[in-house]
């Protein structure tokens, strides 16, 4: 049995609840034991006390899309290295992509990867399985035996099937399992060979573009086959308002549909590309500042359900190429939240609701019992200090790579501790000296 941990003079947020107001927390063996609107009531004995400060009290964060190097490419990120950074970002829980070297798609992987990510990971490592082989687009796996062996979710990744007669099968036999489906929309066609969001911009750089309708038009084919199938549908990644509408319109018909956005297409636009800057090479591809407000509204009104890092390290090698030649990706487990808190501190979106997309949605959404501050859940919590300035420096991120969208980006919020079934896994910098913990 663990020592209890009672955290004091907190400011409790839980999305989950809309709970934002003064408490206290009692944790014992891992979970929520006890939760007060004041002080503690009764201190069990020996219990380690950690005084908040007035600071918010938030479940950890739920990263729903997260590709790793391990294994296949630990140079580029393993197990450890990616919990660590996301230990760091208030991150206590990540779902993995299978492109990975082998790719997960098959029982014995995922057997595999929960044993090392349970060796050497802090935090929760949740495997999401490959809907095809291979990510090849061609043969369904056997989502069966995946679920049994411990798969949360299946996705292809970065791909996406472009076969509409393949994508029904597939999501008629995930239905069946009841396991999400996590897919990528992009139309490869009209993705062809562009490399950023298509307008003037991209004409002016002369760069090949994206349009939109690359995104939209497998979005609303997924859509249709998803209520086709009752399938638990899951829009990856979106970029555009017109795919925010499509997801608002669904929705009305459907309680099984939900999308994801990276905190790149929240946070960035496709301005933020000049001069050929690679560490902004990104799928889907940072969009016009009409789409990025789109998206925001998205967000708040609920069309759009969860926010992810999308982490993607890349070695300098793939990435210190012309732009044209670069590899998409950036990392950004520690830093999704900070950029995330931009938009509360513009007044754009509330807090609540930025933390419940990362926090209870994700977990409704997979089926997890974290995600909320509740009597039972697992004390995966962080204490998030919202004013907190700070300056991202690549030397300083904890992920093997260094890729990232913000270098040099001042934030203003930042995690000072992370805890996992209630054992600390990070502490800022800031508060090792004079803490009471």
């Amino acid at each position: 049995m663990s020592r209890s941990l009672v955290i004091t003079n907190a400011r409790i947020v839980d999305p989950a609840t809309d709970r934002d107001s003064p408490g206290a927390i009692l944790v014992e063996d891992g979970r929520i034991a006890g939760l007060t609107n004041a002080g503690p009531q009764g201190i069990p004995d020996g219990a380690e006390l950690h005084d908040a400060r007035g600071l918010v009290v938030a479940p950890g964060l739920i990263d729903m899309r997260v590709f790793t190097g391990e294994p296949g490419h630990e140079y580029r990120e393993t197990l450890q290295s990616a919990a660590d950074a996301a230990a760091a970002g208030g991150v206590t829980s990540f779902v993995l992509m299978p492109d990975t070297t082998p790719v997960i798609d098959d029982g014995a992987l995922v057997d595999f990867l929960l044993r090392r990510a349970g060796a050497t990971a802090s935090v929760n490592i949740l495997p999401a399985a490959a809907i095809t082989r291979g990510l090849r687009g061609e043969e369904i796996t056997e989502f069966g035996l995946l679920q049994e062996a411990g798969a949360v979710a299946l996705t292809d990744g970065r791909n996406s099937i472009q076969s509409a007669a393949l994508l029904r099968a597939a999501f008629t036999y995930a239905a069946n399992f009841d396991m999400p489906v996590i897919h990528h929309v992009a139309e490869r066609t009209l993705v062809g060979e562009g490399v950023m969001n298509e307008g003037t911009l991209a004409t002016v750089s002369g760069l090949k573009g994206i349009p939109i309708e690359a995104e939209t038009i497998p979005l609303a084919r997924d859509l249709q086959l998803a209520a086709l199938t009752g399938v638990r549908y899951h829009a990856a990644q979106v970029s555009t308002g017109a795919a925010v509408e499509l997801l608002a319109a669904a929705k009305r018909r459907s309680g099984t549909v939900s999308a994801g956005i990276s905190i790149n297409n929240l946070a960035l636009n496709e301005n933020d590309v000049a001069p050929y800057r690679t560490f902004f090479k990104l799928s889907p591809p940072l969009r016009s500042e009409d789409d990025r407000q789109a998206v925001i509204g998205g967000l708040k009104s609920g069309a759009i359900d969860t926010i992810h890092s999308a982490h993607d390290p890349q070695d300098s090698e793939v990435k210190r190429q012309p732009f044209a030649e670069a590899s998409d990706g950036a990392v950004g487990l520690e830093t999704m939240l900070a950029a995330a808190l931009r938009l509360v501190h513009s007044g754009d979106v509330p807090l609540l609701t930025v933390l419940r997309a990362m926090t209870s949605r994700p977990a409704e959404i997979l089926g997890l019992p974290s995600g909320r501050l509740a009597i039972g859940a697992p004390a995966d919590l962080i204490i998030l200090d919202p004013e907190f300035p700070w300056v991202v420096k690549d030397r300083d991120l904890r992920s093997r790579s260094r890729n990232t969208a913000f270098e040099g980006a001042r934030m203003q919020g930042a995690v000072m501790h992370s805890f996992v079934a209630g054992k600390p896994v990070f502490s800022h910098a800031a508060t090792r000296e004079g803490a009471t913990t």
